[in-house]
């Protein structure tokens, strides 16, 4: 009777999803962002401007965003990851200005510089954790497959997009869970 309780069990525990564990992607608490390039609508005639900087453990993104000239993003990109495959989200710690702002991920699919995943979130004026799934990811185009998985990702950007505003947006940590 133990013998077969004991294997009800095992063969239950060895049946539960595995969860990975968090992979620290950035924390910026000591004043660096090695890796992060900005990036504007300039490098395509666009005439948005800002600048990306570290100030207090965060990693800041400002900036003016225009969609005057077809433009109307700016960024913060990280490039060269290579996440575990069993990472189901992102999550990071973010603050803003009460506005909506996108983390774009490019994966290996991504060939042509304006395809790219998106997820939405709002930054509001105090510390949040903020969680995306990969479901939540929508390709910026049909040609792209519908899902991303973790092992695909290859960049991570902090985007300001698609709308005349004022970018002020900061993250102090990412994570791959």
């Amino acid at each position: 009777m133990k013998t077969y309780a004991c294997t009800y069990a095992l063969a239950f525990l060895l049946a539960l999803p595995l969860r990975a564990d968090p992979m620290l992607i950035d924390r910026f608490e000591d004043g660096r962002a090695e890796g992060w390039r900005f990036i504007s609508d300039q490098v395509m005639g666009g005439v948005s401007e800002g600048r990306a900087t570290v100030e207090n453990g965060a990693l800041i993104l400002r900036g003016t965003v225009s969609t005057a000239n077809n433009g109307g993003f700016v960024q913060v990109r990280l490039q060269g990851l290579n996440l575990p495959a069993s990472a189901k989200s992102l999550k990071l710690r973010v603050r803003g200005n009460g506005q909506d702002y996108f983390i774009h991920v490019r994966t290996r699919a991504t060939r042509l510089p304006w395809h790219y995943y998106q997820a939405r979130f709002s930054a509001s004026s105090d510390w949040t954790e903020v969680r995306l799934g990969w479901d939540s990811f929508k390709p910026s185009n049909g040609i792209l497959p519908a899902r991303i998985s973790a092992n695909d990702v290859t960049s991570i950007a902090l985007v300001a997009y698609g709308r005349d505003h004022e970018a002020d947006v900061r993250i102090s940590e990412v994570w791959a869970e």
